[in-house]
């Protein structure tokens, strides 16, 4: 009786770590709502670059790849070494003559969309030639954006309006070798090429440095108060010892004789 129960309970614990298995290492759909979904603002696909990524006010971006293969891999890097897949939603697909579909077209096409914990791999329809573009929208992290570069080539990160880069430490951009243009009131980071693994860009919005300009006013005026009113009890503290005869000084009348037997 015992052997059968530790035989079920056995069976139940190896049912549930083969469910979690498939569920970490299996392939997860993405719904049909989230690949159609209507982008936040229209994709700039008539663009020169390779990679064109536009970051959005409420901590997304819109990202078009031009691709020279039938796939690719999106993801993150963690800080082991690993990568976790990231969120994707309005997926499209442009053909080279301007035709535009969905993320459902582009499945219904022979394409596919799929997420593991480790990548979303999008393949192209069986129908789609060179040079056409994918564009995806997924999220980012606020004053914050950093991403593996997918494809090789020239890029461009245009900034949510009004955020700014060229005050260090607020601001910061790697890899090196970029242009910085203005385009009204936003700033587009490009680069010719970008060998790096990861584009990293951190921004502010100007009145990030008035309040953090008005801190460290109140922080050193503060500063400059705590210093004078110890300054000022220890001026006190002095005189009281003086009052109390504390700190009175008496003359060594034998500071000139020897000491005691050697006279």
């Amino acid at each position: 009786m015992r052997r059968r129960h530790l035989l079920t309970v056995l069976g139940l614990a190896a049912l549930i770590l083969s469910a979690g298995c498939a569920g970490l290492l299996g392939g997860q759909s993405i719904s049909d709502e989230q690949l159609d979904e209507e982008p936040p603002s229209p994709y700039t696909w008539d663009n020169s670059v390779d990679a064109h990524i536009t970051i959005t006010e409420n901590a997304r971006f819109q990202a078009v790849y031009r691709l020279d293969s039938d796939s690719i891999e999106l993801f993150r890097r963690d800080g082991f070494g690993g990568r976790n897949a990231i969120s994707v939603s309005a997926v499209r697909y442009r053909y080279p003559n301007g035709t535009v579909i969905t993320g459902t077209e582009l499945v219904a096409r022979g394409g596919t969309v799929d997420r593991s914990r480790e990548r979303v791999l999008v393949s192209l329809p069986d129908d789609a030639a060179g040079d056409g573009r994918l564009a995806v929208t997924s999220s980012s992290t606020p004053k914050r954006f950093s991403l593996p570069t997918f494809v090789n080539g020239s890029y461009a990160v245009v900034l949510p309006p009004n955020r700014r880069i060229e005050v260090f430490p607020f601001g910061k951009v790697t890899p090196s070798g970029y242009e910085v243009e203005s385009a009204g009131d936003q700033r587009i980071i490009r680069w010719d090429n970008v060998e790096a693994d990861a584009i990293s860009v951190q921004f502010y919005l100007q009145r990030d440095l008035y309040i953090f300009g008005a801190a460290a006013a109140v922080l050193t005026v503060v500063g400059i108060g705590g210093v004078a009113y110890y300054r000022r009890r220890i001026e006190a503290l002095r005189k009281q010892r003086e009052e109390l005869g504390l700190d009175v000084e008496t003359d060594d009348e034998f500071d000139d004789e020897p000491p005691p037997g050697m006279g």
